[in-house]
């Protein structure tokens, strides 16, 4: 049996822990152990691949809009295998690197294999049984699939396998109604495949403000259809080849089917503890499969710390890679440092751009009381850039305690969202959290930066900024 001074399961965003540990003691000797191609999900089949692929469905649109500026342009044609081919090769060399990296690095034995636990601080991977009182857990997660009676026999694609393509489907079939389903939606329809997407939540984007999702659903049904509070329960081949699901309307029971060249599987992510038998070590894990973590980022069995997917709170690679910091300085550096999560963004790469972070309205109320909030709202098109720029119905919302200007929360639709809630998550992250510092601060005229600071400098009351939103913006926040 080999022992190591730490054994990491996964190449995501546990190598910075690695990497860190190695630059701090050159002596140390590590098992790292990867199923899968190196590099994590974020960079083999998820947000690097899919941001590369999206870029293409943003140019497309430019070039779409650039007519209402009085620019003659026409698209026409869209190499689609070849855009996929650029993504295959751009995420290949960064794999290849840290391939090498890893297969040459003398601190570190390189294993291929599917690891599992055969024991307190044991591990089986191939022939091989391993063995530290430090083992770091960022083994990621997979697409749920959903029990369609069917599904299995019609064939499907998931966000792991849509990579793979290399035909543009004609049409094409989407189950579930969350950020998978929004990026991609976006990215094939304006590739030009007549996309549908189905969610059985009644609103579009769940995870995200009622009125942020509703703009979302309004401009993306100008492309594609979105089908929400619906149920995918069956799918079917038919005769000539395509594949038929029948979705069940939770509201009034009535039967809808979908007939598309494809499907695409975007329900959501399961965890991987399965594969790993974490109960053949005592690592406790909650009723879905993720692995419990305390506020340290350790796990039920001490030594052994869980990162990225595998705690099921934040699957974003910027919380990964959050986490990572925080494994190493408790772990390698023995000091106590307790993860937080109050300011995590996040981005949705859809057409409008959505970021958020933060309390959500209703979050914010019930934490702190009504009468003790208030919101700024301000619209893109009400500002010299966003005019210039001819955009409709985009806006930025803030949520603030209303004593001492504490930042709550954020919440952008619109162009640049994910660059613009920047500003916000910064201040976020000092000690009173306080807007004023951007309220004060010159704000560079004219640029988007102006719809934030004009969202701070438009606070009202909750039910004031409803009458706002519903009135003159005539979005629903219910």
């Amino acid at each position: 049996m080999k022992e190591y001074d730490f054994i990491l399961i996964g190449t995501g965003s546990g190598l910075e822990i690695a990497t860190a540990a190695f630059q701090e003691n050159p002596n140390l000797k590590a098992a790292v152990i990867d199923k899968d191609e190196p590099g994590g999900i974020c960079l083999t089949r998820g947000c690097i691949p899919s941001k590369i692929l999206i870029y293409n469905a943003e140019l497309v649109r430019i070039i779409e809009k650039s007519r209402d500026f009085g620019i003659t342009s026409n698209i026409q044609s869209i190499d689609f295998q070849k855009i996929m081919n650029r993504m295959r090769a751009m995420i290949s060399t960064d794999i290849e690197s840290i391939r090498q990296g890893l297969s040459t690095s003398k601190n570190i034995d390189y294993y291929t294999s599917t690891a599992e636990f055969v024991g307190p601080y044991k591990l089986k991977v191939g022939n091989e049984t391993i063995t530290s009182r430090t083992i770091l857990l960022c083994i990621g997660s997979r697409p749920i699939i959903p029990p369609i009676s069917g599904l299995e026999s019609a064939g499907y694609l998931t966000s792991d396998t849509v990579l793979k393509i290399q035909q543009l489907p004609k049409t094409i079939s989407i189950v579930g109604a969350g950020y998978i389903a929004a990026e991609y939606g976006h990215f094939l329809a304006s590739m030009g495949s007549q996309v549908t997407i189905i969610g059985r939540n009644p609103q579009f984007i769940p995870e995200e403000e009622p009125e942020i999702s509703a703009l979302a659903k309004k401009e993306l049904q100008k492309r594609l259809t979105i089908l929400t509070n619906n149920e995918v329960r069956r799918a079917e081949k038919t005769l000539d080849g395509k594949k038929k699901l029948f979705a069940f309307d939770r509201a009034n029971g009535k039967e809808t089917s979908v007939v598309a060249d494809e499907i695409l599987i975007a329900s959501g992510r399961s965890p991987n503890t399965d594969l790993l038998h974490t109960e053949k070590t005592g690592i406790r894990t909650d009723k879905n499969g993720w692995i419990v973590v305390n506020e340290y980022m350790e796990t039920s069995k001490p030594g052994i710390w869980a990162l990225g997917d595998a705690d099921g709170k934040y699957l974003f690679k910027h919380v990964a890679n959050y986490e990572a910091l925080i494994v190493y300085f408790n772990a390698f550096q023995k000091r106590n440092v307790k993860v937080d999560y109050s300011a995590t963004p996040h981005a949705v790469f859809t057409e409008p751009e959505i970021a958020s972070v933060g309390l959500k309205e209703q979050e914010a109320i019930d934490k702190f009381g009504e009468d003790n909030i208030r919101i700024g709202v301000q619209r893109y098109e009400d500002t010299a850039k966003g005019e210039a720029m001819g955009l409709k119905d985009c806006f930025a919302k803030v949520i603030i305690l209303n004593e001492g200007l504490k930042i709550l929360g954020a919440h952008i639709i619109g162009p640049c969202a994910s660059t613009l809630i920047q500003e916000v998550v910064n201040l976020m992250n000092t000690a009173d959290q306080s807007a004023q510092p951007l309220i004060q601060a010159m704000h560079i005229h004219p640029a988007l930066s102006e719809v934030v600071v004009k969202a701070f400098g438009s606070l009202m009351p909750p039910k004031m900024y409803h009458h706002v939103i519903e009135e003159h913006y005539g979005l629903s926040t219910a």
